[in-house]
């Protein structure tokens, strides 16, 4: 089987119907990324320098030296931004979840004691804020542990929570595997928490992000300006409003870094921001670990089920080999195609069989119509059509035909077959008893060209309406 891991579908077109708190439009989180001292730097063991998100755009590592002007735009955040952002949030009595780099809170007492006291979450940032890209497994496995072990020592409790930032294709896996984490945020992929089955774990993922971000203060084509960030972030939380009023609550997530946007010229949005969504009494500001007990609570994982992609071939065909009248081979062709999450609803299957039928054989796609029975035909009055097309044919009144309607669908069915060489065939569950008689009428009237066209649009429509009635 060639399968697609990746997860393109999320929740569609359809999202949970969310209640967050006391009906709140929209949650509100801030996140403040507490990295400071736990960057890289020869002092902290490392080869070289940092040389990612700072006032030096551009920079690039210098390897066995320490970088003064870098550390000291690093020690801003610890010893001027922090306090700034920390005054901000408790005079306006606002919750926090910090992604806190267990060496860099380690390197900190004062500020750790200011989080606690504040009770703001403390999740995890990992043990240094260093690159995981080409990290193995069992060395990412063993700085997550490291890192836990740590934080609990720092803080006073294990973290809950778990963001890396710079992870690997392995962290979220490993997260899933240490089962001790409410939540995992190394992903960037919906508006809302989403459960993730990994192994025989369900993990809560809380997507985070790299958009309404001060980061971007630090990144080509970032924000120039604190008016810039400011405009973002409003325009941000007013569509979000709007959709939760709409009746959709979604979530926000703002990140934020103590060297950045505590910076005086670049501060004043952020508090304009935040006295900005302070006019909302029906929104909801919350710390992440909150909004993991809630989703906990409230949408908890469904029961593990097969899915279609994860069936053998055997099991798939014989799921799926009469969506398609008579024709299972369009099913077993369709089990070897890349299949992922995406298919796994009535749509992603229905796009994997046509796939199939679209590109087969004339004389294929020819058998698959003459495969077809006659509307109100013989094998109708015979009871002996599939279940799926006797269900079809009565859910217009096909089966409860006068004499007259009777003998009208013959004279038409037969005049059909000569034509076209098919049975006529529609989508009944789209008409009524009328349609479907003035669609065979007019239809009659094509040429053979368009109307084999207009006969396989038909049976793909077939096909969707039997698939929509399996699955989601």
């Amino acid at each position: 089987m060639k399968r697609y891991v990746r997860d393109m579908r999320g929740y569609g077109q359809y999202p949970p119907q969310v209640t967050w708190p006391n009906g709140a439009k929209v949650a509100v989180q801030f996140v403040v990324n507490y990295e400071e001292g736990g960057e890289n730097c020869i002092l902290h063991g490392d080869a070289a320098s940092e040389a990612f998100l700072s006032e030096v755009v551009g920079a690039a590592p210098w390897p066995g030296q320490r970088h003064w002007n870098m550390e000291s735009m690093y020690e801003y955040g610890a010893r001027a931004g922090f306090w700034r952002l920390h005054h901000l949030f408790r005079s306006m009595d606002i919750p926090v979840t910090v992604y806190g780099v267990a060496t860099a809170l380690a390197r900190c007492p004062e500020q750790v004691a200011a989080m606690n006291e504040a009770d703001w979450e403390i999740a995890s940032h990992g043990l240094k804020w260093i690159e995981y890209k080409d990290c193995a497994p069992e060395d990412e496995r063993a700085d997550l542990n490291a890192a836990k072990e740590l934080h609990y020592a720092v803080t006073g409790s294990a973290p809950k929570g778990w963001y890396t930032g710079r992870c690997s294709e392995n962290t979220v896996r490993l997260i899933a595997e240490d089962g001790s984490f409410d939540y995992v945020s190394d992903d960037y992929a919906d508006d809302l928490p989403y459960w993730s089955r990994i192994g025989d774990h369900d993990q809560l993922v809380i997507p985070y992000t790299l958009d309404a971000n001060d980061m971007r203060f630090a990144t080509a084509q970032g924000f120039n300006a604190g008016e810039q960030f400011f405009n973002y972030l409003k325009d941000g939380f007013d569509v979000l409003y709007a959709e939760g009023q709409a009746g959709s609550p979604k979530m926000m997530s703002i990140g934020l870094h103590c060297r950045l946007i505590g910076r005086p010229g670049r501060f004043a949005a952020l508090q304009r921001f935040a006295e900005y969504i302070s006019g909302f009494d029906d929104i909801w500001v919350a710390r992440r670990i909150d909004i993991a007990r809630h989703w906990h609570e409230n949408h908890p994982p469904s029961a593990p089920t097969v899915q279609p992609t994860e069936m053998d071939a055997e099991t798939f065909t014989n799921a799926f080999g009469a969506i398609f009248e008579h024709s299972p081979w369009i099913a077993e062709r369709a089990h070897g195609l890349e299949l992922g999450p995406a298919h796994n609803s009535a749509i992603g299957i229905h796009s994997a069989l046509c796939r199939i039928f679209r590109l087969a054989t004339q004389d294929e796609r020819h058998g698959v119509l003459a495969a077809h029975p006659d509307l109100a035909g013989k094998l109708a009055q015979a009871q002996r059509l599939t279940p799926e097309s006797t269900s079809e044919q009565a859910s217009a009144g096909l089966d409860v035909l006068t004499d007259e309607e009777r003998l009208m669908f013959t004279e038409m069915n037969t005049a059909y077959v000569e034509k076209f060489g098919f049975p006529f065939i529609i989508a009944v569950r789209d008409h009524n008893k009328a349609s479907i008689i003035q669609a065979f009428k007019t239809r009659l009237n094509n040429d053979p060209d368009d109307e084999f066209t207009e006969a396989c649009t038909q049976v793909e429509r077939i096909a969707l309406h039997r698939l929509k009635v399996m699955l989601p």
